[in-house]
């Protein structure tokens, strides 16, 4: 396929202000968002998002999941599409950017080619992935993970939150349940632009990350049980401390997680105290363990420690653990032909790049195994995000942008 031009740029100023117009959906208490998924405030910016896409000429589909996909036609009406996108949906205390300037960069990508006049044989499609956060809704990227046949629809509509509310009910009761089979569409590609989430591109000035591998990862659910007693009362040679063990364990995840350097992570996330009150000793522990990397025998080696010497660690305090697996993926290597189109327009465009490993899962981690699949990154302030402080430059947003735009519109095709 021809490269489109070197001087072809999207308008920053449009997709900066379209972005904080979201933004004003689901505000946060602290300069962010709180647009969790199925909640009014998503659904009141996924009719914001789908008026924005009819108005620049695009047709919307919505599937089973609740996915959202609007469709730029190509000249070719056989040619599989090529995607690009994200997802609207933030955490409880999210930024405004993390998964929004993928959804949006690629809706400004598309008004771009409007105002230029820019055919492209393949047809292009925008798309908002439903629960990506994971955030309400175990485990994150549900919907891209049903599309990718690794889940099923049964399974991802009986998913429950905190308050017992079921996936499947909550997306009828907020009216996006389209009629579209999940996985029935076929793609030629899909590039998905998203924040670093980490310090490194930031930290080495370079404006764009050409993002070669996705980190795999285990979430483990683990309870430490031991028993309740009085705080004041009960002889220390005689307690059996469930937050005790919570500490041996969080202690062990750091030094695997040491173990196994660079690019990989370890760390204690959600946990669940009982009864938590100030005056008894913990019966009761559940917490979730996170380990990442981007090679498979990492995360299976990390595993294997963590399972022979968790237990031990609690037994030798008095108190029983008990471990399952509750989220799961393992590393992508993403398409060398699509990572090579996004390192091919951030030179032709003369942005900085380096190669770049994704800390994060992503859409687009699942989507890999049934599509060419790249993705692009643009720095983060601080490396800060899953925060209401998460903040980036308008530059930043418009290089990643522009770079989007270029490997999207060299793989669809450019008609002279």
């Amino acid at each position: 396929m021809s490269a489109p031009a070197a001087n072809l740029r999207i308008n920053p100023d449009r997709l900066w202000i379209c972005s904080h117009e979201m933004a004003k959906i689901g505000p946060g208490v602290a300069g962010g968002n709180n647009r969790q998924t199925l909640t009014d405030a998503d659904s009141e910016g996924r009719h914001l998002f789908k008026t924005w896409c009819e108005a620049a000429g695009m047709t919307v589909a919505v599937d089973k999941m609740g996915t959202m996909f609007a469709t730029r036609p190509g000249t070719d009406p056989e040619a599989l599409p090529v995607y690009m996108g994200s997802h609207l949906d933030t955490q409880p205390t999210g930024g405004k950017y993390d998964g929004v300037l993928g959804v949006l960069g690629a809706l400004e990508a598309v008004r771009t080619m409007n105002d230029l006049g820019i055919r492209t044989k393949h047809p292009i499609v925008v798309v908002n992935w439903t629960n990506e956060e994971g955030t309400r809704f175990a485990p994150a990227m549900l919907a891209s993970g049903v599309f990718a046949g690794k889940h099923t629809l049964e399974w991802a509509y009986d998913r429950v939150d905190a308050k017992g509310l079921k996936f499947g009910d909550e997306l009828k009761r907020i009216g996006w349940v389209g009629d579209e089979e999940v996985g029935a569409r076929k793609m030629h590609a899909l590039f998905e632009l998203h924040i670093e989430q980490g310090p490194i591109l930031e930290a080495e000035g370079k404006d764009i990350g050409v993002v070669t591998h996705g980190q795999g990862l285990r979430w483990i659910e683990c309870t430490v049980t031991g028993k309740e007693s009085h705080t004041g009362s009960t002889p220390m040679p005689m307690r059996k401390n469930a937050g005790r063990g919570l500490a041996r364990v969080t202690e062990l995840v750091h030094e695997i997680a040491m173990k196994h350097q660079p690019n990989a992570v370890g760390a204690i996330g959600h946990i669940d105290v009982y009864p938590n009150s100030r005056n008894i000793i913990p019966g009761k522990v559940v917490f979730t363990v996170d380990f990442r990397s981007h090679l498979l025998p990492v995360i299976d080696a990390m595993l294997a420690e963590f399972d022979e010497k968790a237990p031990k660690l609690c037994e030798e305090i008095g108190v029983s653990f008990e471990s399952k697996i509750v989220g799961q993926f393992n590393p992508p290597a993403f398409n060398e032909d699509c990572v090579k189109a996004v390192r091919d327009a951030a030179d032709r465009l003369g942005y900085s790049h380096r190669d770049i490993v994704s800390g994060a899962g992503h859409d687009a981690c699942w989507v890999n195994d049934v599509a060419p699949t790249s993705m692009i990154m643009c720095p983060c302030v601080d490396g800060l995000s899953h925060n209401e402080a998460e903040e980036i430059t308008k530059e930043w947003a418009g290089a990643g942008c522009d770079v989007l735009m270029h490997a999207v519109v060299e793989t669809a095709g450019v008609v002279e």
